[in-house]
C-alpha cells in the first residue's frame, strides 16, 4: 500500500522527459510559471482598461489603423437579409441583435455566468430583461427565475481576459425595442468597465459563433524594468545567446546521467538555466503554424474527454506573429517595453493561446529549433507543453464573418 501512494505521488511530480538537444536548458513548469508570473501585470491591466474606456487604442500600440479598416469592414450590416417581421408569423416573427461589446478582463469572473460571480453574461443577460417579449416573462414569472434575457456569445472569455470587440446576440418578439436602448441599458449596467461599441438588427440566421469564420486574440507580454536594458527578453545577437546555450550545457552537463535522466539527488539548478529569448525567435516559432490544420489538443487545458480527440481538437491557424512594441499610457504620456503576439485561427481550444505563448517563450529561452512546436504536438501528454500564461495579458480583439484579409494584421 505504501509503495502504492509513493509510486502515485512521484508520478504526481513527475516531468515530461523531452528527448531533444535543449531538454537541459528547457524549464520545468515550476519555473515557467515563475517566469511568466514575475511581470508587471498590472501595467496591462491599466493599458487594457484605457482601451475599454476609449482613452487609447491599438492604432497607438501598432501605429496603424488596423483595427479600425476591420470594423468597418465587418461590422456594418454584414447579415443585410434581416427578416422583416410584418411579413412573417410565428418563429420568424422574432427580432434578432447583433451586440459588439468591449470589456475590462480583470474587472469580472469570466464570461460565462455563475452563481454568486460578477460575470459579463450575467450583468448583459440582466441588462437584456427589460426587453424580453411577454410570453417569456411569463414564463420565467411561473418557474420563479429572475427576469434576464439570452444572450448567445461568439467565444467564452476567461476570468482576467479581455475583450474589444466581443459578439453576442440577442432575441424577443417584442417589435418595439430599439438598438439605441440595448447599448443604453447594457453601458449603465458596468460603467467604466465594459463599453457597447454597436448593436443592430440582423437576420435570424445569424449566430455569434458559429457564423465566425475566424477569431483574433493579442496577448501582451510585458519586460520587467531593466530587462531591455541588459538585454536579458529582448533582442540579442545570436551568436551571443548561442554562446550563452553552450556555456551553460557546459558547466552543467556533468550533473545528467549517460540515460539522459536527472538524478534525483542532482537536480539542475535553475538559477544556471537561460533566462534570455529572442523575441524574433518567438515569432519564428510561431510562424510555423501557420497556414496547417492541426490538432491542438497538447494546448488545451480543463477540456472534456469528448472532445480531446479528432476533429474537436483540430484547429487551423491563418495567422501567427510576434514583435517588440511600447505600451503607452494616456494619463502621464508614459510607455513600457512589450512583446505582441498576434494570434488568429477559425478557432480556439480552452486556454490554448496562453498555453501557446507560454510554451513558444518557454522554447526560445532553451534555442529549441523553429519547429518544436509542431514537434510538441505529437507528445504523449500535456505536461510537454508549459503551463498556461497569465490571462491579465490576453485579449480577444475581434470576430470575423467575412473571409480573413492578412492585410488587416497588426504584426506582418
Amino acid at each position: 500500500m505504501d509503495a502504492q501512494l509513493e509510486k502515485s505521488n512521484k508520478a504526481n511530480y513527475d516531468h515530461y522527459e523531452h528527448t531533444d538537444s535543449c531538454r537541459f536548458l528547457r524549464w520545468t513548469a515550476k519555473e515557467c510559471y515563475q517566469y511568466m508570473y514575475s511581470r508587471p501585470w498590472q501595467k496591462v491591466n491599466d493599458f487594457y482598461s484605457e482601451m475599454v474606456q476609449g482613452r487609447v487604442s491599438l492604432s497607438n500600440l501598432f501605429k496603424k489603423e488596423a483595427l479600425a479598416t476591420c470594423e468597418d469592414s465587418e461590422y456594418k450590416e454584414d447579415h443585410a437579409d434581416v427578416v422583416q417581421s410584418k411579413d412573417r408569423s410565428g418563429r420568424w416573427a422574432r427580432v434578432t441583435f447583433k451586440i459588439l461589446l468591449s470589456y475590462h478582463g480583470s474587472s469580472f469572473d469570466g464570461w460565462q455566468k455563475q452563481p454568486g460571480l460578477n460575470t459579463v453574461q450575467g450583468i448583459v443577460e440582466r441588462s437584456l430583461g427589460k426587453f424580453v417579449d411577454e410570453k417569456k416573462s411569463q414564463l420565467l414569472k411561473e418557474k420563479n427565475l429572475p427576469l434576464e434575457g439570452c444572450a448567445v456569445v461568439a467565444g467564452r472569455t476567461d476570468k482576467g481576459v479581455t475583450a474589444f470587440q466581443q459578439v453576442c446576440s440577442f432575441y424577443t418578439w417584442r417589435e418595439d425595442v430599439k438598438p439605441q436602448e440595448i447599448e443604453e441599458a447594457i453601458n449603465n449596467a458596468a460603467l467604466g468597465k465594459m463599453k457597447v461599441i454597436s448593436v443592430a438588427k440582423v437576420s435570424r440566421e445569424f449566430h455569434p459563433n458559429f457564423s465566425a469564420k475566424w477569431r483574433r486574440y493579442l496577448y501582451i507580454f510585458p519586460f520587467n524594468d531593466g530587462e531591455g536594458e541588459h538585454g536579458s527578453h529582448v533582442e540579442k545577437d545570436s551568436n551571443e545567446y548561442r554562446k550563452v546555450c553552450a556555456d551553460w550545457i557546459h558547466n552543467n552537463y556533468t550533473c545528467v546521467k549517460d540515460n539522459g535522466h536527472n538524478d534525483d539527488n542532482e537536480e539542475m539548478d535553475a538559477g544556471n538555466k537561460p533566462t534570455m529569448f529572442e523575441v524574433s525567435k518567438v515569432d519564428r516559432l510561431l510562424r510555423q503554424l501557420e497556414g496547417k490544420l492541426l490538432s491542438y489538443k497538447m494546448f488545451a487545458r480543463d477540456t472534456k474527454a469528448s472532445r480531446n480527440t479528432g476533429p474537436p481538437t483540430e484547429c487551423f491557424v491563418f495567422h501567427a506573429r510576434a514583435m517588440v512594441s511600447a505600451l503607452p499610457f494616456a494619463q502621464d504620456g508614459t510607455s513600457t517595453r512589450v512583446m505582441c503576439i498576434e494570434l488568429v485561427a477559425n478557432r480556439f481550444l480552452r486556454k490554448m493561446v496562453r498555453v501557446l505563448v507560454a510554451t513558444a517563450v518557454r522554447e526560445a529561452a532553451a534555442g529549441a529549433e523553429d519547429d518544436a512546436l509542431l514537434k510538441l504536438m505529437d507528445s504523449s501528454c500535456r505536461r510537454a507543453t508549459a503551463p498556461p500564461s497569465p490571462p491579465d495579458g490576453l485579449s480577444l480583439v475581434d470576430v470575423g464573418y467575412t473571409d480573413f484579409v492578412q492585410k488587416n494584421c497588426f504584426i506582418s
